[in-house]
């Protein structure tokens, strides 16, 4: 099982960083949940985001953020295009279907022509 979140915007922001003060080192980070295993990969429709600091390398939790980064993340996230979710069925997926298929079958016609 491999579940791994993917980064599917990431956007500088101007504000002042609440730790720091520094306006050049804020990135706010919008990733979506991805789930691969032997048999299908699958895009999830879990969206999270994170916010750090750049220059002070610091995660700045909601907890600390300020009315201006709220108001810029509230804008940044209405105009979020995340992946459709979907999921992918993978050749091995495929054979094992093929051959439970070719053994449903055979089962079918040798009870067919046993009986007659």
């Amino acid at each position: 099982m491999n579940d791994k979140l993917i980064p599917i915007k990431e956007v500088p922001l101007k504000n002042n960083c609440p730790e720091c003060y520094s306006n050049d080192g804020l990135r706010l980070t919008f990733k979506q949940r991805f789930f691969e295993n032997t048999f299908y990969k699958s895009i999830k429709n879990d969206i999270t985001h994170e916010l750090a600091c750049k220059t002070c390398n610091t995660s700045i939790y909601p907890v600390q953020w300020t009315e201006d980064i709220e108001r810029v993340f509230e804008y940044h996230k209405k105009g979020l295009r995340p992946k459709r979710a979907s999921t992918y069925l993978k050749k091995a997926t495929w054979i094992i279907l093929a051959l439970v298929g070719v053994i449903v079958i055979s089962a079918v016609a040798w009870t067919f022509y046993t009986t007659l």
